[in-house]
């Protein structure tokens, strides 16, 4: 995996572009990569955007319901705690995500 797609993947995912974030997924592109430049789960980023159609895609292709975010030190959990996002922290919840 090249550290561009999954950056191009990134910004896709922040900015809500379902069809780029399936591309690059399907080429291998790895969801819970957490580049050092970034240091930022893609799931985390868009919880915290907002983005809760996004979060859905993202963890029906794999992204941990678990893993921490190093740049925001929240779990997927608690970001969409703090922002509000109903369906998404019901969906987590039932993955078996708990608060750090």
């Amino acid at each position: 995996m090249a550290a561009g797609d999954w950056k191009d993947m990134f910004g896709a995912a922040c900015a809500g572009d379902e069809e780029l974030v399936l591309h690059h997924l399907a080429r291998g592109v790895d969801v819970d990569f957490s580049h050092a430049e970034y240091q930022s789960t893609v799931l985390v980023a868009v919880i915290d955007l907002g983005q809760e159609r996004m979060a859905h895609l993202l963890l029906d292709h794999g992204a941990d319901p678990t893993l921490i975010s190093v740049l925001e030190g929240q779990t997927p959990l608690e970001a969409a705690q703090a922002r509000g996002l109903t369906s998404v922290v019901e969906r987590l919840v039932a993955m078996g995500a708990t608060d750090a």
